[in-house]
């Protein structure tokens, strides 16, 4: 009953995430960004000379990615339904708290969107201009596909904290990362900071409303 209101208290806490920021956090900030300046320095060579434009090839990976971003919603939902069903708290919980976050990546995506304007990597020879206003909401930055996936991820990867389970779930969205990009769908700048920022969404949201696992703050 509280997931409309989780939700926009998550968009409230998420807008003013950066005043949150401490010194700790550039061991993994100062990495991040120097991978995304990397990844936009590089992004038109990538497009043009190193991923493949072989039809059959991008529409696999396409294929691909679809299959896994499917997956990524459907397993929370199956789960939230399944324990819900089974009067299991922590299946409940793990399906509602990744569907709640990928609500909230959502509402990230159409945001970033919205205001980067970005053309893909198809349009314009891969120059990746941004503030074009014909993309809209079909602009490519950033990835709403590694966003769905690597917020799903965060909230199933802390719910379930075997090892196994975790290089699974990573490995899968690391996939719909990649795939995006072998598509031709995705600049390689587009999936790393959607990855990031999905995981960082998936993260806040088990963090602020987990029930069933109790960690210290």
């Amino acid at each position: 009953m509280g997931f409309p209101k989780h939700v926009l208290l998550d968009m409230g806490h998420i807008a003013i995430s950066p005043r949150y920021i401490r010194t700790r956090d550039l061991k993994w900030l100062l990495p991040l960004t120097a991978a995304s300046a990397a990844a936009f320095a590089t992004d038109t060579h990538t497009m043009r000379e190193v991923v493949s434009h072989n039809p059959s090839f991008n529409n696999t990976a396409i294929n691909v990615s679809d299959g896994l971003r499917y997956g990524f919603i459907g397993v929370p939902v199956g789960m939230f339904l399944a324990g819900h069903v089974t009067r299991n708290e922590h299946t409940t919980e793990s399906g509602l708290l990744a569907s709640e976050a990928m609500v909230d990546a959502k509402i990230v995506e159409e945001v970033v969107k919205l205001s980067s304007w970005r053309e893909r990597p198809g349009v314009d020879n891969a120059q990746g201009e941004f503030f074009v206003g014909s993309s809209g909401t079909n602009g490519s930055f950033m990835s709403g596909h590694a966003l769905t996936a690597w917020s799903s991820a965060a909230v199933l990867a802390a719910e379930y904290k075997s090892p196994w389970a975790q290089a699974g779930i990573y490995s899968l969205a690391t996939g719909v990362s990649l795939s995006r990009v072998l598509g031709q769908q995705h600049f390689p700048s587009d999936v790393l900071i959607g990855s990031a920022t999905g995981w960082l969404v998936g993260h806040y949201v088990y963090r602020a409303h987990r029930h069933w696992h109790v960690m210290p703050r």
